[in-house]
């Protein structure tokens, strides 16, 4: 297995590079309108500063969503920074209404500080830290003084100190040691640091000593662990600021860094659904501000920001998500520095495949092929039932999220749901030949869509029992939408072999297997998760249907075969 811990000591070069930093705010900007629209600005409304404009405006929610107030953040930032085009900067109205947005944030929580996000007395953690965070920060930003606010941040920070959430997620953790870092800044109560401390070290405790990945949930998953690493860059940030020593959290950043630098495909995308909540989330704020210490940190950022001039980032802009990103895109434009490393075309990305053998992910860069000509670029998990996806520098020349089929009976059965048990051989021919071969069982999809009776239930469970225990019904919940994998007695075979110049993935399947119809897809997924199923240019590679009553049958098995090959891609951007 290759070490994921190569982080270099710092820039390699100084030279400023043809990226613009204002290429942030472009990112940041367009946004600023649209939650402006989101929020309710009657100071006569009792609603007066919520986000929700489902709760608020459309009156189809019974209660507020508390992690939309997290949306205040990119005001308060607005607010402060004077730059060309911005229109908001120092204008009292954005003042006051970053306030009132804090303000609805107390008024709208539990008496405890909790908060909903998705169902009533959910009391969800990761609504509570994201929202605090940003509430926190705004305050800080706008140097406001309050102490009923104050004391309603210690009454979150308060909760936190008594209560976790089921299951790792370790971006949740982190950012709960932020908040509550912010929350010490604001009241200077020592309680509030001792929980940043606990949650700092418990997020270290799930990261992977070599590998470097924090995990999230069953794995490691690059998209949420950008989200891990930039809120202990930051908070590392503010721990220098005020003289106290980083030693664990750099180099637990740095390795977390290091991991991070093999998900950024050649045309500036980032992630997908090879990760274990299949995201393609991407902070990149936590990159610059490590930049002057990691070599890895500016490529990834300079890849980032010239992939997205030519709309290779993802775009989650509904109402619920949009603010995750958006304040970030501003944040990475204030510490942007101009010194800026070679890029990864020029760097030490060479030819080369990398086991990540504990996260289950494969990362190759075909060989020669890859220095001579920019080769493929391709990232596997073992552990997903091989689900990958391809790359050139142009862009995605194969998504493939595994097999999916309908039954008979209408059951839909799929390969991709994360099992550690599968069993994973890997077989080297000559040089540049690797062939990784992958068998695991076929799990059902579940489809949770909601129905009146099953909300009806929900509200009636939520009144009566999960309002006394919001861990026991975030437990079911995740049983049910995350980690449940009911399992038939139908087993796969999938092959990937990585040839001098491409891609081979041959499926293997038994031929009693009483399908109906089966496919490839490029986008799917079986588990609920809030950040997933965004737009991002490999969705747009195509579904592939097999024509199941005809394909071969090669020593007992019907087989499937594809080849992928530099410059086979569709890339819509690129002329």
């Amino acid at each position: 297995m290759a070490s994921a811990s190569s982080s270099s000591p710092g820039l390699r070069a100084s030279s400023t590079g043809g990226i613009s930093r204002n290429r942030y705010l472009d990112l940041a900007l367009p946004y600023v309108p649209r939650i402006l629209h989101l929020l309710d600005q009657n100071p006569y409304s009792p609603s007066y500063g919520s986000f929700d404009r489902s709760f608020w405006h459309y009156r189809t929610m019974d209660f507020p969503c508390g992690m939309s107030q997290e949306m205040v953040l990119l005001l308060a930032l607005v607010y402060k920074n004077e730059f060309e085009n911005n229109p908001f900067h120092g204008l009292a109205r954005i003042r006051e209404l970053s306030e009132a947005a804090i303000r609805f944030m107390l008024k709208s929580s539990h008496p405890d500080g909790t908060c909903d996000d998705y169902f009533p007395f959910e009391r969800a953690m990761g609504a509570l830290v994201f929202s605090l965070y940003a509430s926190t920060e705004s305050y800080l930003t706008l140097g406001m003084e309050d102490d009923e606010i104050a004391s309603f941040f210690l009454r979150r920070v308060r909760h936190l100190e008594r209560e976790n959430e089921t299951g790792r997620l370790g971006n949740h953790q982190a950012l709960a040691a932020l908040a509550a870092y912010n929350t010490y800044l604001i009241t200077g109560d020592e309680r509030a640091r001792q929980v940043a401390d606990q949650r700092q070290a418990l997020t270290l405790s799930w990261q992977h000593p070599e590998e470097g990945w924090i995990q999230e949930y069953e794995g490691a998953d690059p998209g949420y662990h950008t989200c891990s690493i930039d809120f202990l860059a930051k908070l590392r940030r503010k721990m220098l600021d005020h003289g106290e020593s980083d030693d664990a959290l750099l180099e637990g950043l740095l390795k977390a860094v290091d991991f991070s630098w093999n998900f950024i495909h050649p045309d500036g995308s980032y992630g997908g659904e090879y990760g274990s909540r299949n995201t393609f989330h991407f902070y990149p704020h936590e990159f610059e501000l490590l930049a002057p210490l990691s070599e890895k940190a500016g490529q990834i950022a300079d890849a980032f920001l010239e992939g997205s001039g030519k709309g290779k980032r993802y775009h989650n802009d509904d109402d619920r998500m949009t603010a995750h990103y958006a304040y970030n895109f501003l944040q990475a434009w204030e510490d942007r520095i101009p010194q800026r490393p070679p890029p990864l075309s020029e760097s030490r990305r060479k030819g080369e495949t990398i086991w990540l053998r504990d996260s289950g992910l494969i990362v190759s860069r075909n060989g020669r092929e890859w220095e001579e000509k920019g080769g493929i670029h391709l990232v596997c998990n073992l552990h997903k039932g091989g689900v990958l996806k391809a790359f050139d520098a142009r862009g995605p020349i194969a998504s493939d999220t595994g097999l999916i089929g309908e039954l008979k009976d209408g059951t839909v059965i799929v390969s991709h749901l994360v099992q550690e048990d599968n069993l994973i051989t890997r077989e080297m021919e000559g040089e540049d030949e690797l062939r990784w071969v992958v068998d695991g069982v076929m799990c059902k999809r579940r489809s949770n869509q909601m129905s009146v009776l099953k909300n009806l239930l929900l509200r009636v469970w939520c009144f009566l029992i999960g309002r006394f225990n919001a861990n026991l019904t975030r437990s079911l919940v995740q049983k049910i939408a995350i980690t449940g994998k009911p399992k038939t007695r139908y087993r796969f075979q999938r092959e990937i072999e990585i040839l001098p110049d491409r891609i081979r993935v041959t499926d293997r399947l038994d031929p009693d297997i009483p399908f109906k119809r089966l496919s490839i897809g490029s986008d799917a997924t079986s588990i609920y998760v809030a950040n997933s199923l965004t737009y991002q240019e490999s969705r747009l590679c195509p579904w592939q249907h097999a024509d199941w009553k005809n394909l071969p049958v090669e020593n007992g098995k019907k087989t499937w075969t594809r080849e992928y090959f530099r410059g086979s891609g569709h890339s819509p951007y690129d002329s």
